[in-house]
């Protein structure tokens, strides 16, 4: 919203608060409702009441400073509210009614911290038809159930199952959060990749990505960037981001920025000098189709741990070529699993509110390609190299699953 296509207008008092909004187009709504629906669905329920608490607010220790606010996925995928702490909901399920608790308004705390959210864009009460419908909540740990709601009458075994879910599948409106995340990520990683021949470590590399995130209002990261060079590259989670380029012939970027809740996860490798070594250049080749030949098989009805473990096929072969891989057949090899001391992690995962997003419920009765009888994913077996599905995710592509393709080497 910019200041020429809307504005707003307040008014207060020590015991009121009036708030109006005005736009000259329709201001999207996040389909919180519609999630609300899904889940509902998943629960195989037609009454009951689902509750969610958002993330409080934490101060650090000994002092009045706040610990950096995140919500809670869940209350997210529910709420849409991003930003907002101390927030609550519940949703009646019999009455398709949703509504969301936010903090007590204090006039006092304006100057401070702004203006709350506007009553129009809040609901305040909550009608229970039934005293004795089940509450369905996420787990105990979390929340803060009244003593006044019997404990027979709390359920905290299905929702967060019915959840999961419902977000495995990703509609319109978050296909483009999750669109506008990975594009800015896309050009923060260009203006990196621009200026590795003249910056002098690690760190400055970060704030170069940084900056340009920031630069375009996404101000919070899917995850810690990941910057390293040399050696540095070959640790998945290597987060120091501290040492000098100096006399190293790559540097590995995986960073992505996070827009209005969901997440980007891009990664990728280049010569600091600008140009290849020819074993350098031999092994990206082999990643480089990897990853072209598993987003060709990235389409509804393949079962992921099959791309997968295409995925190390072509690792096997690339490998064998180059003479790092021998004694014994391209066959042999892939079965004895030896491919995942050079590709040890997942081939991608689901992409959503987090960047590892929830799975859902596991496709359990897997054929994999070539083996004559169904398995469950948890037992190992020669057919499909050993150990190597592991880490796959463990699901048949649908429809509006979002899912990345990311092997390495």
């Amino acid at each position: 919203m910019s200041a020429s296509t809307a504005h707003t207008t307040s008014e207060f008092s020590p015991t009121s608060l009036s708030i109006s909004i005005s736009a000259s187009s329709p201001m999207e709504k996040y389909p919180a409702k519609q999630h609300a629906r899904n889940v509902a669905k998943e629960l195989l329920v037609k009454d009951g009441l689902i509750y969610l608490e958002g993330t409080p607010t934490v101060l650090f220790e000994d002092s009045d400073e706040a610990v950096k606010f995140r919500q809670r996925r869940y209350f997210l995928y529910l709420s849409g509210v991003s930003d907002i702490p101390d927030c609550y909901l519940t949703y009646s399920i019999q009455d398709d009614k949703l509504t969301l608790y936010i903090p007590p308004f204090n006039p006092s705390q304006v100057l401070w911290s702004g203006l709350p959210p506007s009553i129009e864009d809040c609901i305040y009460n909550y009608h229970l038809s039934s005293p004795h419908s089940p509450l369905y909540i996420l787990h105990t740990q979390q929340s803060l159930i009244p003593t006044a709601v019997p404990t027979t009458s709390i359920n905290n075994r299905h929702l967060q199952p019915a959840m999961d879910n419902a977000r495995v599948y990703k509609d319109g409106h978050e296909i483009a959060l999750l669109r506008k995340a990975n594009a800015i990520s896309a050009a923060a990683h260009r203006a990196v990749m621009a200026a590795v021949r003249t910056a002098k470590n690690e760190a400055e590399l970060e704030g170069i990505f940084l900056q340009q995130c920031v630069s375009r209002q996404a101000k919070t990261q899917a995850y810690d960037p990941i910057v390293g060079s040399g050696r540095n590259a070959a640790t998945l989670h290597y987060v120091r981001n501290d040492e000098p380029l100096k006399g190293r012939q790559l540097v590995l970027l995986d960073a992505g920025a996070e827009w209005e809740g969901y997440a980007s996860d891009v990664t990728r490798t280049f010569p600091i000098s600008g140009r290849w070594t020819k074993e350098a250049k031999d092994i990206y080749t082999i990643v480089e189709t990897m990853q072209r030949e598993c987003i060709k098989r990235t389409v509804k009805g393949v079962d992921w741990r099959d791309t997968h473990t295409l995925a190390h096929r072509i690792a096997v072969k690339g490998l064998m070529q180059l003479g790092i891989l021998y004694n014994g057949t391209e066959e042999e090899i892939f079965r004895a699993g030896t491919s995942k001391a050079f590709f040890p992690h997942g081939l991608g995962h689901f992409l959503g509110l987090d960047t590892h997003d929830v799975e859902g419920t596991p496709d359990v009765n897997w054929k994999a390609e070539g083996a004559s009888v169904s398995m469950a994913p948890t037992l190992p077996t020669p057919r499909v190299g050993r150990g190597l599905y592991k880490t796959a995710v463990r699901r048949t592509l649908q429809p509006r699953m979002v899912i990345t393709v990311e092997p390495g080497m």
